[in-house]
């Protein structure tokens, strides 16, 4: 018995090759993995003489006899031609084998229509590389051209063409790479988050797809389902937008209505669109950077509350790092310093705040008028005991509080005239009388120095003064004990 095989020529838009195996007197196996469609032509017997006859299989299935093997490889050779004329640029083949066994003769005469049916419904597969990613194919390219194209593009839509070259070039040398001048930036590497292979793969050409469709597929990724849990101040709305939903699709997907109302805690299922790969990069950076400078704050009870001063200027340092960061699709995810050097280091600032009470006064009495001089003092007069001294001509008519405090009093009295009440609570307290105006009412917190009213001659008064009273602990004092010009 003689064995042989002989795979089908590949055929392609520019060239067919023609089939160079003659043909024995034998019986021809031809396997075409069920491309073939056998339109069911039987043996016919002739009259009883004695021809060359040659048996065809199509895998283990006997579907006729033939005559003239060239004529079959005649149409196997067309049927390429004709099939591939849709399929530009892409190689073709027939994927099956002859396999001729031993030599014989029979008694029977094929026709040429028989001939002819036996490769009736031929197919054509492509030659292609087939993309597989994390173990599944997701597309098919034409060659290994297109496959480094692809690749390559989906690099591009994240670094630039510059970085690219820099890159490939970079990996072909074995030098050091220059240090960094300062502001500049290098891309150190570029890779696929998932495991990419080619495989080459004989498959219906029309599932091959050119350049821009696989970069078109790749980008358009999956969906996927995942869940949100509803925050305060979250709305139908405003979650669909976040992840690019229709508020309709929202509603689908968690069988809801416009009527239903959010509960903070509460689950929703949403999608999110996952591209079946993602370039991630890493870079080196060197930046000048200026150093913050700490603020320090001391604080003083001889200043009031909500008062401040600066006792040191604070200032900027500066230096310079070098940092590593890492992307995904663009997108900074992490970002570490490496190294750094401080070029000028900042300097402090030394703030003083003041802790003190604005309504407790601390005893010491300030000139409750702008100016003037003493023209009554503490004592008896007329009669019966003046309480307070009197200030008078002064160079301005503002009255002022003597001390920080709470106004416990402010209006009219009929022997006081228009009069201001101040509790220090620190158990002191003063009274202002004959203003000619208010400026503070009952219930308000004063601070030394600030404005009671304007000075006047209201109530019983001899003129325009300030009557001036001052107690402790509920006792009355000389004020002059207490105040000076």
């Amino acid at each position: 018995m003689k064995q042989w095989k002989q795979r089908l020529t590949t055929y392609t838009e520019r060239t067919s090759k023609r089939f160079t195996h003659k043909w024995k007197k034998a019986a021809a196996i031809i396997m075409i993995g069920g491309c073939l469609a056998w339109s069911g032509s039987t043996s016919v017997l002739a009259e009883a003489e004695e021809s060359d006859l040659y048996y065809v299989y199509i895998g283990d299935q006997y579907v006729g006899t033939v005559d003239n093997p060239q004529m079959i490889e005649n149409i196997v050779e067309d049927e390429l031609e004709n099939q591939g004329k849709s399929y530009e640029g892409i190689q073709k083949a027939l994927d099956h084998e002859l396999s001729p066994e031993e030599e014989g003769k029979a008694f029977n005469e094929a026709t040429e229509k028989e001939s002819e049916n036996v490769l009736k419904g031929i197919s054509i597969k492509a030659d292609a590389l087939a993309l597989e990613i994390d173990g599944e194919i997701v597309a098919y390219v034409k060659n290994e051209e297109e496959a480094d194209e692809v690749l390559q593009q989906l690099q591009l839509q994240y670094i630039s063409e510059k970085d690219y070259k820099e890159l490939k070039e970079r990996s072909e040398e074995e030098e050091p790479l220059p240090e960094l001048a300062i502001g500049d930036t290098r891309l150190l590497n570029a890779r696929f988050s998932e495991e990419i292979e080619w495989k080459k793969e004989k498959v219906d050409p029309n599932k091959v797809q050119s350049v821009d469709e696989v970069i078109n597929f790749l980008n358009k990724g999956t969906v996927e389902q995942e869940k949100y849990r509803v925050e305060e101040g979250d709305s139908i709305s405003k979650i669909a937008d976040e992840f690019h939903l229709s508020t309709e699709e929202l509603e689908d997907l968690n069988e809801m209505s416009q009527e239903d109302v959010l509960k903070v805690g509460q689950e929703l299922v949403v999608e999110t669109i996952e591209p079946y790969v993602d370039v991630i990069t890493n870079r080196s950076e060197f930046k000048e950077e200026e150093i913050p400078f700490q603020t320090k704050v001391i604080e003083d009870d001889d200043m009031l509350k909500g008062e401040e001063k600066v006792k040191q200027e604070g200032k900027k340092g500066k230096r310079n790092v070098l940092y590593h960061v890492k992307e995904s699709n663009g997108e900074e995810v992490d970002k570490s310093e490496l190294k750094e050097k401080i070029i000028e280091e900042p300097v402090e600032e030394i703030i003083i705040k003041g802790t003190k009470n604005p309504d407790v006064g601390d005893g010491d009495f300030a000139w409750p008028a702008v100016g003037g001089y003493v023209s009554s003092e503490l004592g008896h007069r007329w009669g019966k005991l003046h309480k307070g001294i009197d200030i008078a001509r002064p160079s301005n008519r503002t009255i002022k509080a003597a001390d920080n405090g709470k106004v416990i009093s402010a209006g009219f009295s009929s022997s006081y005239g228009y009069k201001v009440e101040i509790d220090h609570q620190n158990g002191y307290r003063t009274l202002y009388a004959h203003l000619d105006s208010l400026s503070v009412s009952a219930g308000e917190t004063v601070t030394k120095g600030s404005k009671l009213g304007v000075m006047g001659s209201t109530g019983n008064s001899t003129g325009v003064h300030l009557h001036f009273e001052l107690y402790k602990d509920g006792q009355l004092k000389n004020p002059l004990d207490y105040i000076s010009q």
